[in-house]
């Protein structure tokens, strides 16, 4: 097997096992529901956004609907914005008013959820940003709503982000003190070298990270913490967004647990108009391809102002778990493979158990490399049925394999599985 990572601080035993999850942008945002950035984009100022918080009542939330959905598309694990860049808290904040309590809606929308996923054996994740384009000492910057304006520099002159921490690290001992074990936290982000007319940006001392972590840590030890509050060290995993690694992710030449997190289509929190929905297939191939790197894959889903999942997203999930169902075993526990697997396939692997996943259904054959002498039985794992093949035999007067290879038979016709999965039993 390929080289491991480190052990981390934090325990990712769970984490490396499990491979899948949901990850839940929730806001404000949903109603203009054109972007979970639209405060920020089309510089919206408070008055204005004041209207999303005056008319948040998403009156057909139902948390055991979205737990049962994520758990039947085969995830494990969960992480909800409590707070996003607008500053709106999903949760009973005793720090401030900006939160669901205070809407129409008037509760707290975190503890229903954190009760409901952990009813589905689901680990618990909060996603909490760094920043707050609401709080007043929160100075302006690159991405503030009101980077634009003439009197920057004079609002600048009377806000304390000094002030500001205090509320930060405030909320994030909320979140870890209120709604029992916390399994990740998952603070987004730092931009320490950004700028923008002058206005720097923002990384590790500005939200005094090294206090924020150790804060963290002797709050809740084993928490699985992510990488972007600009510290060195101390982190338990990397977090590519929006992309797919062409290999396993390195941090000076060393391997680090990681996990990528992609949204369905173009947006993070839910965006009516959004037309770049992934296919189901496209989406068990980025789940296979991250896995078979040694990643995880934490999937997003944007509710709509009611509370309710887009029906897009569940036809989605309800894709990925139907292919869940019967190949899950190819993923979860599973991670690279020291075998090359050939073009248009992925390998992964747990222990003797090695999983061809194809993505592009061939002509009767496929050859393996490396694998002559060490496979004992070959079989589709959506259905158990067998696989047979040949080794290499050098005395055969018509070749199908090189020394070293073993050539797979295979039905004409593609079975009726998205992407199909040989698991094949090493000796």
């Amino acid at each position: 097997m390929p080289q491991m990572p480190l052990p981390t601080p934090g325990d990712t035993s769970w984490f490396s096992h499990d491979r899948f999850g949901l990850f839940i942008h929730w806001g404000l945002y949903a109603l203009p529901a054109r972007h979970e950035w639209i405060k920020s984009r089309e510089q919206i100022t408070e008055q204005d956004y004041d209207t999303y918080f005056k008319h948040f009542d998403p009156d057909l939330y139902d948390p055991g609907v979205w737990a049962r959905e994520a758990r039947n598309a085969g995830m494990k694990y969960f992480v909800v914005t409590t707070k996003h860049h607008d500053g709106f808290c999903l949760f009973d904040s005793k720090l401030t008013d900006y939160s669901a309590s205070h809407t129409p809606y008037g509760k707290d929308l975190i503890k229903p959820m954190v009760d409901a996923f952990r009813a589905e054996e689901m680990k618990v994740g909060f996603y909490h940003s760094l920043i707050d384009w609401h709080h007043p000492e929160f100075p302006i910057d690159i991405f503030h709503p009101m980077r634009d304006r003439d009197d920057v520099e004079a609002i600048n002159s009377k806000r304390n982000m000094n002030r500001y921490v205090e509320y930060l690290h405030g909320q994030s001992r909320e979140l870890l003190t209120q709604y029992g074990k916390v399994d990740i936290m998952w603070f987004d982000f730092s931009y320490p070298n950004a700028d923008y007319r002058g206005l720097p940006g923002k990384g590790r001392h500005d939200w005094q990270s090294k206090r924020l972590y150790s804060m963290v840590r002797d709050a809740m030890p084993d928490v699985v913490l992510n990488d972007r509050m600009n510290l060195e060290e101390g982190w338990d995993i990397k977090t590519p967004e929006q992309y797919q690694p062409s290999e396993w992710l390195q941090v000076d030449g060393k391997p680090v647990l990681w996990e990528a997190c992609q949204t369905f289509s173009g947006s993070w929190g839910y965006h009516r108009d959004e037309q770049t929905w992934k296919s189901t297939e496209t989406l068990l191939q980025m789940l296979i391809d991250t896995v078979s790197k040694g990643g995880n894959l934490l999937l997003n889903v944007g509710p709509t102002g009611r509370g309710e999942f887009d029906a897009r997203a569940i036809d989605r999930l309800r894709g990925m778990g139907r292919w869940m169902h019967h190949n899950s075993r190819s993923i979860y526990g599973c991670s690279a493979s020291d075998y090359v697997a050939p073009s248009d396939c992925r390998y992964t692997q747990n222990g003797k158990r090695l999983y061809l996943h194809i993505f592009a259904w061939p002509f009767k054959h496929i050859q393996l490399d490396d694998l002559a002498g060490k496979v004992a039985y070959a079989q589709f794992l959506h259905d158990a049925s067998e696989v047979r093949y040949r080794e290499f035999d050098a005395a055969a007067e018509v070749q199908r394999s090189k020394e070293g290879q073993i050539t797979l038979s295979l039905p004409v016709i593609k079975p009726d599985v998205t992407i199909p999965v040989i698991e094949l039993f090493l000796k």
